[in-house]
This record gives structure tokens, sequence and C-alpha cells, in this order.
């Protein structure tokens, strides 16, 4: 964060609920609708869908000095909402694998270069994950990067999401280091996920609020973060060195991935473009 906050030419999409655009620490963000069924700003600024939509994108897009931790605010935020609007009951609304498929083609053809994902859940989509299969295939063959939170339940196992190959899975870490119990865990989370700040977080609410949550959706964001602010810095990187880069490139076979290291993610980008450099030359 102290090199760059973010590139006007790496668009982020947030697949979530929708956004509180008025609040004033978004207010010099960059975000932008992607036509869909639902509008990317909020109508019911009490729903659970305006919270969690809303507070993911202060992780990403706040104004740098804010209370959240505003990782790329120069990174233009695509808003496809994948929740309704609904009552307050502590809980995000469903969705279904056939919007969730909709919403990935959109937001790869609006121009995004990562899409942030808060849609993973361990129940089976019998006769829909072919769709969701294809949608995410349709981001790997534009280079487009997926991160997808892995889920609160608690269990062990994997969704059409997580298991897929392209998608970089994301277990939230408390700050201790360790996962949180809360964290869904598995052998595609440990083959190719990433762990993540995901106790204690503190960032946007609707209404001007600042709020503290905890979970995968919330560890998520600070891996699309990341990669959002590793293309800004070096945009000639490929959609496979990138991820390549991010998940140390290392096969692995627990149930639980290592923790994201930005840093180091930062150097072997820097080394293979110095590299290309030189054979250039």
């Amino acid at each position: 964060m102290g090199l760059s906050s973010g590139s006007s030419d790496v668009a982020v999409a947030l697949l979530d609920g929708p956004v509180d655009m008025s609040h004033p620490d978004l207010a010099s963000a960059s975000i932008r609708d992607v036509v869909g069924s639902q509008a990317g700003a909020c109508m019911q600024l009490q729903s659970d869908a305006c919270t969690h939509g809303t507070f993911v994108a202060g992780i990403l897009a706040a104004r740098r000095g804010s209370p959240a931790p505003a990782i790329c605010p120069d990174c233009p935020l695509l808003v496809r909402p994948i929740f309704r609007e609904s009552a307050n009951n502590g809980h995000l609304p469903m969705t279904t694998p056939d919007q969730v498929a909709q919403a990935i083609v959109e937001c790869v053809t609006a121009g995004a270069w990562v899409l942030n994902l808060s849609a993973a859940m361990d129940e089976p989509w019998t006769g829909a994950e072919r769709r969701l299969e294809e949608s995410l295939n349709y981001a790997a063959r534009r280079g487009v990067l997926v991160v997808a939170a892995a889920g609160n339940q608690g269990t062990l196992g994997s969704s059409a999401i997580t298991r897929h190959p392209w998608v970089i899975p994301v277990v939230a870490y408390d700050r201790q280091r360790r996962p949180m119990s809360q964290s869904n865990l598995g052998s595609s989370m440990g083959r190719h996920g990433l762990g993540a700040p995901g106790e204690a977080i503190e960032s946007l609410g609707p209404g001007g609020r600042i709020l503290t949550f905890g979970g995968t959706s919330f560890a998520a964001a600070f891996v699309t973060g990341a990669i959002a602010l590793l293309w800004s810095v070096f945009r000639a990187t490929s959609a496979a060195d990138m991820r390549y880069a991010v998940t140390h490139g290392q096969r692995r076979t627990a149930v639980a991935p290592p923790l994201l290291d930005a840093w180091a993610a930062y150097e072997m980008v820097g080394a293979a473009s110095g590299n290309r450099r030189r054979s250039n030359g």
C-alpha cells in the first residue's frame, strides 16, 4: 500500500450486496454499476445486503486515511449485486448459481481484472454447476482472476466455486495467524487457496457508519486488493503469472492454505518483470 493506491486501468468487480455510494469515505472512489437485475446503489440502508456490500467496498475502495483498510482506492470498483436487499436478519440473502454465473460473465465483459466473490457455499448445486463452471472457465480464458470467500459454515468441504482450479479461495485467519473456527477448510483451499485477515476487521457501514465484522468475505477482499495493487504496479503481468506469484506457486496438500504474503508476491512479480525486460532488451 505504500507503493501504490491502485490504477485507473485495473478494475475490481464486487459480486456482493449493493453499496451505499453516499458514504463520505467512498465519495472519491470510482464506482460503477455493472448492468444487472439490481442497481449497485443501496435502496434500503438497513438491509444485510447493503451492509455487507458497503463493508467490503470499504476494504477495497475507501479513501486512504479512513478507518477502513482502503487497499486500492484508485482502482475502479465495478458493483454487481448478487444479493437482494431484504429484511435485516443478520444473514446474507441467498443467491442462485445461475445468478452468480451471469454476474461473473457480466463483470468479465465489463472489463474487470479481478472478481471479488462472496458466494461460496457448501450446498450441492445439482444441475447448475455446469453453468457456473462455464462462467469461471470464461473468466480464465479472458485472464480475469477470481477470488472467492471459502464460506463461514465451519465445515470441511468445498463448493463448485472453491473447487474450480482457476479460483483463489480465501480462508479467514485470526490475529494469532490461525484459521478461524467458522471458516470452511478443505483440499481445494489447501491446494490453491490463501489465508488472509478475517478477525475484527473495521470498515464502512451504510449511513456513514463504521462497523467491525469478521469472516471469509472480508478476508477475500484483502487478497483481491493485494492483486489489484500488484497489477497496478506490474500491468504487463499475465493473469496466470499473477496467480502463481500470489499463491506462492507451490503444490500443497493441507486443508488450510498459507497466509497471503503480498510482499513475497511483489518480489516474485518484480523479478519476473525484470527478467522479461532483460530478455527483450
